[in-house]
């Protein structure tokens, strides 16, 4: 189960990317351009895929009967599930500005 692990780490340092992603819309306070595009990337495209990834197959294990707490540490699960909420209300507003602007 160490896949899992690595998996969990990965999907926290993604997250952690995301979130820089997100002050990097509010305020661009890194001028570095290639930084930019790279916290841009890892942040967006590979946090959006990491991060769900990694929080089914915590719910895989926890159907199966496993407990990813006893392979993963809380912190970082719980770190995680943060990550995906604030992943998933930024996909709720983006989706809301652009219906609005349809309209």
């Amino acid at each position: 189960m160490r896949w899992l692990l690595f998996l969990s780490r990965l999907a926290f340092i993604c997250g952690l990317f995301f979130l820089l992603t997100l002050s990097l819309l509010v305020k661009d306070w890194i001028k570095d351009e290639s930084l930019v595009s790279t916290i841009i990337t890892i942040g967006f495209f590979m946090g959006m895929i990491i991060v769900p990834i990694t929080l089914l197959c915590y719910l895989l294990l926890w159907i199966f009967g496993k407990k990813p707490g006893m392979i993963v540490p809380k912190w970082l699960i719980v770190s995680n599930i943060f990550v995906m909420l604030v992943l998933l209300s930024y996909i709720v507003y983006v989706n809301y500005l652009y219906t609005q602007a349809s309209i």
